[in-house]
């Protein structure tokens, strides 16, 4: 196996969990490590007392491939750390043109999955026009309040995480469709920086949430794939397609929220034409940035070809 090669695949997959909108999926999908990716996850459970008794540790780390999970998530720290720097610089900065660039991404990441369907009956069609829909309606959504309800809490770590897995569809943006950002972040960065018991308490039951969401929609996940690939493949290009409407270049802020720094960021956005921009259009850059996020796609194609497995 490659280990560079994979955590070259999981630092792209951080940067795009970095973008409101966008899928570390999408980039397991399309460098041809998704399956690879559920499986491993699917693995982690009580089946893996089996092959403890019979093999140990060792055992254990082969049955969930062990390596490769570790090159990935080290290459997707990374990711998210370059991200954190640079991503949020020019999405700061020049906002059109990296929603163009992403929205580019997709655009091919669509075609790519698209083009994997050896046929498009009912079945197809059905799993694509859900998809489209289920993703579309995460875009135009009206944000929930949040509530600090343990059970809540819980709840939103497993529909989060397991929207992360979807490509197309961002797991921090559905905690803040459901109105739990601001009640997830700052528990978290409480627990870590004041040892907060009642925030403690809440970090938990939201990482429990995730583990439990990690364990049985992986299992989901990859029995489509086993018995449904090709309606799962339909499923997966609606999703991308449904997405596209959050990752127009051009949306004026209606709503703002404070982040957990007390500082107003975009909550609520409107699609509008370059000419009703509230800022600079950016025309050229976009032009050019569109093109630019379409090429990845098939860049990142022939780097998974090149560098294996």
């Amino acid at each position: 196996m490659n280990w560079l090669g994979i955590a070259l695949r999981g630092m792209a997959m951080g940067i795009a969990e970095v973008i409101p909108g966008v899928s570390g999926g999408t980039i397991a999908f399309i460098t041809g490590i998704y399956e690879k990716l559920i499986d491993s996850i699917k693995a982690i459970g009580p089946g893996l007392a089996a092959p403890y008794r019979h093999g140990g540790i060792r055992a254990v780390w082969r049955t969930i491939n062990g390596n490769f999970l570790l090159a990935l998530g080290g290459g997707m720290a990374a990711g998210l750390l370059t991200g954190v720097v640079g991503v949020t610089y020019l999405l700061k900065h020049y906002p059109p043109v990296v929603w163009a660039f992403f929205f580019g991404l997709i655009v091919g990441s669509a075609i790519f999955v698209f083009r994997q369907l050896r046929h498009i009956g009912a079945q197809e069609l059905l799993a694509l026009a859900a998809g489209f829909g289920i993703a579309f309606y995460v875009t135009v959504a009206t944000p929930a309040h949040g509530s600090d309800a343990l059970w809540m809490v819980f709840i939103s770590g497993a529909i989060a995480i397991s929207a992360m897995l979807l490509p197309g569809i961002s797991g921090s943006f559905i905690l803040l469709l459901m109105g739990m950002y601001m009640v997830v972040l700052p528990a978290v960065k409480d627990s870590i920086s004041k040892g907060d018991p009642h925030a403690l308490t809440v970090s938990i039951i939201f990482i429990l949430g995730c583990l439990v969401g990690l364990a049985t929609f992986s299992r989901v996940i990859s029995w489509i794939f086993k018995h449904h690939r090709q309606a799962a493949l339909a499923l997966l290009t609606g999703f991308m397609a449904g997405s596209l409407n959050k990752l127009w270049p051009w949306h004026n802020v209606v709503q703002t929220r404070l982040n957990s720094k007390g500082e107003a960021v975009p909550f609520i956005t409107r699609n509008v034409w370059p000419a009703d921009y509230a800022g600079d259009p950016l025309l050229l850059p976009v032009l050019i940035a569109f093109p630019a996020g379409l090429a990845v796609v098939f860049l990142l194609d022939r780097l998974g070809t090149k560098i294996g497995d």
